[in-house]
């Protein structure tokens, strides 16, 4: 089954929605497709999707759920895939090029 919340997220002038699936990438990625929707609208587990194409995606079958619920989908059968478990921290400039410090005793 695939789910969306209603558009309420601003980003660039537009307001957005947040598309899953709760049997498998597979079957998210490939109603993503059909609605037109670039790969690049994937992150990490869900597709954020343009106000303009929510009509659409109901139309297919998508259910319209609370915000909340994306979250709680997602995690219960799995495909939850959290920010801090998916992209690594990116390295500390300073702390990763310090050099060691010469002992001049």
């Amino acid at each position: 089954m695939l789910y969306l919340d209603r558009p309420a997220v601003p980003w660039r002038g537009r307001l957005w929605s947040h598309l899953i699936s709760d049997v498998s990438f597979a079957e998210l990625h490939a109603f993503a497709e059909a609605l037109g929707a670039p790969r690049r609208g994937f992150d990490r587990d869900h597709y954020d999707l343009p106000a303009e194409r929510f009509p659409m995606a109901v139309y297919l079958g998508a259910q319209v759920v609370p915000t909340r619920e994306i979250a709680r989908l997602l995690r219960d059968v799995g495909l939850r895939r959290p920010k801090h478990l998916t992209r690594p921290r990116p390295p500390h400039p300073r702390r990763d090029l310090a050099l060691p410090v010469a002992d001049l005793g």
